[in-house]
């Protein structure tokens, strides 16, 4: 008995909120107490009703009550705790708000462990033991504890519906038969609810087939996956080496045609030296013989003169001025053109084999309708906007770009891809940009390129320029009214190309991409001009 009383003690001293002894213990105006962190938990959930309720009783309270610590009750659960008594035994577990309460138990109540169909009550551990003793209770149905006994009685003749009406499709009481529902094909619900139970067991093996089925199908696509990854990177390596040996290659060549023409350099220049060298020694002994021949001829002595004019008149052999030419110079021209025509022939090759892979990364882009300014037309399938002088009738959207004349892509680009845009008119921005960028506003966190969620080029009279978080940087390049963009977004690679009749790389930024990327355009310019998302040629 004095454990008994004990038991009822440590009750007398719990919250009901928390279950546990009270800690800070606030009595409110209708007597009962709490821990005050608790109940103060509590009101601030009812603070928008501005209607504060005991947990207990449910009575209110208006305006809030301002709480004061109880030093009586604080005392007394200090001086349990000292005694070295414990809460209540775990197998009397009290029901909180979210559990289902034991329909017998008075004052504070306990869990429900199971509830009967054909009471229609719940009962606690204690109060089931009848259920389960007397033969009275043996047929009644137990399930597991449930809020919704009530849903069991027919609401016009307060009866427990036992019978399901496969007509109306719905559990109806006996009296129902008798009235609204007779002659209609009905069945006991137990029935009922063996077919359905055994429809339900098919459907559950139905689905767990398909579960089945569906992870094999997502374990081979990661697999795909897998091995695209694999593969795109043993490309990328690949072609890195490929090029590394053509660049290589290409280096070898440049050497041996330097070489090549230094050495023929050299010996032209040794030959013309040495037929230089031979013209000088003839022009000094020309020289040497005219000033003998003036010498002879000023000679009065007759036998003098006749004696010294043999070996003064008889000149030697001249040099050949037929060896004089300019043939290095035309085989320097050859040297040039041929390596001209390696060139040529190396951008065509090129060219095609980049067309080539432009196609096979080439995307479907569309433009999104949700996402574009009020002045800009879509059309030709959504790949196509152009500058209106009057505003479009679209819908309010909260994606829609509210100031400034941008549209952006419905695709996701995560992946590796290109596509090309061709712009008719003034100013077009090509960009990039995450999914999450701002769309109503002026401010910079709107504009492509002003800002760390877009990257931007765009052309004009001056030549083009590229924009990122509002950092202009001017680009060199061919003009032209198409660019492409490729993107790589797992290797973090964006690059812009003038498309022409070759392809020149515009610009390139090598980043980390932290979010999926979208396609955007932004006609920065007069009405009637365009701009449209292009199939690659």
């Amino acid at each position: 008995m004095a454990q008994k009383g004990v038991q009822l003690d440590e009750e007398t001293f719990s919250c009901l909120i928390c279950l546990d002894l009270l800690k800070d213990p606030v009595t409110v105006p209708c007597g009962h107490s709490y821990c005050m962190n608790c109940i103060q938990t509590h009101w601030d959930t009812e603070y928008e009703r501005r209607v504060y309720s005991c947990p207990q009783c449910r009575q209110t309270f208006t305006p809030r009550p301002v709480l004061l610590k109880n030093t009586m009750l604080a005392a007394l659960v200090e001086e349990l705790k000292k005694t070295g008594l414990q809460a209540a035994p775990a197998d009397l577990c009290y029901a909180g708000p979210e559990d289902v309460a034991c329909d017998v138990c008075t004052g504070r109540k306990l869990k429900a462990c199971k509830s009967c169909l054909v009471c229609l009550a719940s009962y606690c551990e204690k109060h089931l033991q009848p259920h389960y003793e007397s033969p009275t209770f043996k047929k009644h149905k137990l399930v597991e504890p449930s809020k919704k006994l009530q849903e069991n009685v027919c609401s016009r003749h307060d009866e427990v519906m036992k019978i399901f009406c496969r007509t109306d499709q719905q559990s109806v009481c006996y009296l129902c038969l008798m009235d609204e529902h007779k002659g209609h094909d009905t069945v006991s619900a137990a029935a009922e609810w063996t077919e359905r139970q055994r429809e339900l067991g098919v459907s559950q093996q139905n689905i767990q087939q398909r579960i089945q089925d569906r992870e094999k199908d997502v374990k081979l696509l990661q697999q795909q996956v897998e091995a695209v990854n694999r593969s795109a990177d043993k490309a990328v390596e690949d072609s890195e080496k490929i090029f590394t040996q053509l660049i290589r290659l290409m280096e070898k060549r440049c050497s041996d045609v330097k070489q090549q023409v230094r050495s023929q350099q050299e010996a032209e220049v040794s030959r013309v030296r040495e037929l230089q060298e031979k013209l000088e020694q003839e022009i000094t002994e020309l020289r040497r013989r005219d000033a003998d021949l003036e010498e002879l001829s000023l000679t009065e002595d007759h036998n003098q003169f006749l004696h010294d004019y043999p070996s003064l008149s008889t000149l030697s052999e001249s040099t050949d001025s037929s060896s004089i030419n300019i043939r290095p110079l035309r085989y320097f021209e050859a040297v040039t053109a041929a390596v001209s025509e390696v060139r040529d022939k190396l951008q065509d090759v090129l060219r095609e084999k980049w067309i080539n892979i432009s196609q096979t990364y080439s995307c479907d882009i569309t433009l999104d309708p949700n996402t574009a300014h009020s002045r800009l037309l879509l059309s030709d399938g959504n790949r196509k906007a152009t500058y209106m002088r009057e505003k479009q009738s679209y819908s309010s959207h909260p994606d829609r770009f509210t100031y400034y004349e941008q549209v952006l892509s419905r695709e996701s680009l995560t992946g590796r891809c290109y596509w090309e845009v061709e712009r008719r008119g003034g100013e077009v921005h090509v960009a990039v940009a995450y999914k999450n960028i701002s769309r109503a506003g002026r401010g910079n966190e709107c504009a492509f390129g002003y800002n760390d969620k877009s990257w931007a080029l765009y052309y004009n009279n001056n030549g083009y320029y590229f924009r990122y978080n509002n950092v202009h940087t001017p680009v060199s390049g061919p003009p032209s009214s198409r660019v492409g963009v490729y993107l790589d977004h797992r290797a973090g690679i964006l690059s812009f190309h003038s498309i022409s009749v070759t392809m020149t790389l515009l610009h390139r930024v090598q980043t980390t991409f932290t979010q999926p990327l979208c396609a955007g355009l932004w006609l920065y310019c007069y009405p009637g001009d365009t701009a449209e998302l292009c199939k690659v040629k």
